[in-house]
């Protein structure tokens, strides 16, 4: 027979429990003890089973991250730290990627091969939440969320963020402004555009329909909505984006239209990915911490995995603070 955990428990002088626990780096076993288990185990060759952790526990330490568009440069800065902070806790991160929430396969999710799930591009008529909810499976938002109460999310303050550009437009003034939202049923973009049309409307600035364009929040929507504003009347001065990624197509769809930015053309986004500081597009933008984003989305998750969250929802808000760079200047 092979080297078990009650091995590892008879040569460090512990219990067999205290020798799961240990190896789970479980913060109830003292740090001495942890060390002495896992030099034991070392000593032993000792490779825990999953199998037989998932058959004792119940619990198979594994969790689903459902991301819809990997084409996104915003999601590779988001999942990286997720899967790093799962890692921390204990968890193995296992990526599903679909064309929608909807393609989802709820056997997938429920097969119990998973303790929990964190869906990360979820929209707001998005069927999957209420299915894992009648099925007990717990699950967090991360960026986007419903919008109701009773979500357990970790998401960005995206009105704070749309209030921030919107002054900073008008100080600069601007009155021909134009906005490219994200998509009507996902909370970012309804949220940026909700905060961005208050603010202007506080200063006693329009925001008319025929200034704004909705849809994905990737690079073809900003680089198509730019020539259909320049085309509707008087163009405007500033364009307020989704997120970076659109703002960069806004950039070279202007650069091919011959219009010089920032001299005709403000531009700003929202989210900082890494890309808006390199120097070719120097962009303009709305920061928040994108790593804390996916931290405190995996803390979220195994905390209610572990039934330690107030069961009327958590949903943990991330500051914005305006980034200025070479895409905005003062009205002309």
């Amino acid at each position: 027979m092979g080297i078990t955990s009650h091995d590892v428990a008879r040569l460090a002088g512990v219990s067999q429990p205290t020798v799961s626990r240990a190896l789970r780096d479980d913060p109830r076993v003292s740090q001495a003890t942890r060390e002495k288990v896992k030099r034991a185990a070392q000593a032993l060759n000792y490779v825990p089973s999953e199998a037989g952790r998932t058959l004792s526990t119940r619990a198979t330490r594994r969790v689903g991250v459902i991301v819809t568009d990997l084409t996104n440069p915003f999601y590779p800065h988001v999942i990286a730290p997720l899967h790093d902070e799962l890692s921390s806790l204990g968890y193995r991160m296992m990526l599903i990627t679909e064309r929608s929430d909807e393609a989802v396969a709820e056997e997938k999710l429920l097969d119990q091969s998973m303790d929990g799930v964190v869906l990360a591009t979820a929209t707001t008529d998005s069927r999957l939440p209420a299915q894992l909810e009648r099925r007990g499976m717990p699950y967090v938002f991360l960026n986007r969320d419903t919008g109701r109460a009773g979500d357990f999310a970790s998401v960005v303050d995206n009105e704070g963020g749309g209030r921030l550009v919107a002054r900073e437009l008008v100080a600069l003034g601007h009155r021909r402004i134009a906005g490219v939202f994200g998509a009507a049923n996902t909370t970012t973009g309804r949220e940026r555009e909700l905060g961005f049309r208050l603010a202007l409307a506080e200063a006693g600035v329009g925001l008319p329909e025929s200034r704004v364009v909705r849809g994905a929040f990737e690079y073809d929507t900003g680089y198509r909505a730019l020539p259909a504003l320049l085309g509707a009347g008087e163009a405007p001065t500033a364009v307020f984006c989704g997120n970076d990624v659109v703002a960069i197509g806004v950039l070279n769809a202007a650069l091919a239209a011959g219009v010089k930015v920032p001299d005709d053309l403000t531009v700003i986004g929202f989210d900082d990915l890494p890309m808006a500081s390199w120097e070719v597009f120097r962009l303009t933008t709305v920061r928040h911490d994108l790593r804390e984003l996916s931290r405190q989305a995996a803390r979220l998750l195994v905390r209610r995995i572990a039934k330690d969250v107030d069961p009327a929802g958590e949903r943990l808000v991330l500051p914005t603070e305006f980034v200025p760079r070479a895409t905005h200047a003062r009205a002309r």
